[in-house]
């Protein structure tokens, strides 16, 4: 449990420099963003889990180190910064000040980049979640009657890229006057995957001449992942407070817990006996897939989303502990 033992510092000093910041309003409001962050956030961490159970002992100690300022400050405001630079066609120090000095008018126009932001995040989650479905090789499935045809569909070459170009084609055409906000930013969604994975898979081959390589492409593969589920999180936190320090402190500290709890099951080596928990982890992220395409047309909340990576997660841990005691029995 020594793993969250610096979270746990973290967060204390987090807590004390936001009631610093405003008392205890602001304080009420980081311990409410961090549990939010937090527990809706599981499937995030089994499916980190693994990734970093491929990467030596020295890179998971920089994936909870140096990971959590790219995290906390490159996920949940340089990079939410940066989109609505690009798209209100300002310059990213006009937008920092927006940020800071004008929040209110700086959530206004993050919520004008939503679709961008969604479209980006719910393509690089349909790729997690399909490649997972689609590999031909899985042999352990948790919902049988559909995880074993998919499996079967997994010999069809580029299956999940096709599926996931399809479904924003789909997006693009019902919305129009988004198309090319879609379209653009789900490719590049649907890219970004590809050149990631496929550099992590490469290196991972020739892992005796490359450990290094290999550490640092699932370093910025993990990073990445972050930022598809935790983008859409920015945008929803602007509905509980305009505060861009206390959302920065709050979604911060859950995060910190998020890859502390990440290593955690890498080292008690929790996916290798609840067998099911990372089926469930990719069914949660296929429906926060799902969810996030929804809100480019309609207002889903955030609870909704939250919800349907928990349900996943619990019912897939539930089972799993079913499935122990009847090997064990």
């Amino acid at each position: 449990m020594s793993v969250f033992v610096f979270p746990g510092v973290v967060s204390v000093l987090a807590c004390i420099l936001a009631f610093l910041w405003g008392g205890i309003p602001a304080l009420f409001l980081v311990i409410l963003l961090a549990v939010l962050e937090t527990t809706l956030s599981f499937d995030n961490a089994v499916v980190n889990a693994k990734v970093l159970a491929r990467m030596d002992t020295r890179w998971q100690r920089r994936f909870l180190t140096y990971g959590i300022p790219i995290a906390v400050f490159g996920t949940r405001f340089v990079l939410p910064l940066l989109i609505v630079a690009a798209a209100a066609a300002l310059s990213p120090l006009s937008v920092a000040k927006l940020a800071f000095f004008d929040p209110t008018r700086y959530a206004e126009y993050l919520e004008e980049a939503h679709v961008g932001i969604a479209a980006f995040g719910s393509a690089f989650l349909f790729m997690v979640s399909l490649k997972y479905f689609f590999n031909d090789r899985k042999t352990v499935h948790w919902i049988e009657i559909i995880e074993r045809h998919l499996s079967r569909w997994g010999g069809i070459e580029a299956i999940e890229v096709a599926l996931s170009l399809a479904v924003l084609l789909v997006c693009a055409f019902l919305l129009p006057a988004k198309a090319a906000t879609i379209l653009v930013a789900g490719v590049i969604g649907v890219v970004l995957f590809i050149v990631i994975e496929g550099i992590a898979q490469s290196f991972e081959i020739h892992a005796g001449a490359g450990a290094a390589a290999t550490g640092l492409a699932l370093f910025v593969y993990l990073n990445v992942l972050d930022a598809a589920f935790s983008l859409d999180g920015v945008v929803g936190a602007f509905a509980i407070t305009s505060s861009v320090p206390v959302i920065i402190a709050g979604l911060g500290i859950g995060a910190v817990f998020v890859r502390a709890f990440t290593v955690y099951l890498v080292r008690a080596r929790t996916l290798e006996t609840l067998i099911y928990l990372e089926h469930g982890a990719h069914w949660a992220i296929l429906g926060l897939a799902l969810a996030m395409l929804a809100t480019i047309f309609v207002r889903v909340p955030e609870a909704v989303t939250g919800l349907i990576g928990l349900v996943f997660v619990v019912l897939a841990y539930v089972s799993s502990r079913r499935e122990m005691r009847r090997k064990i029995g």
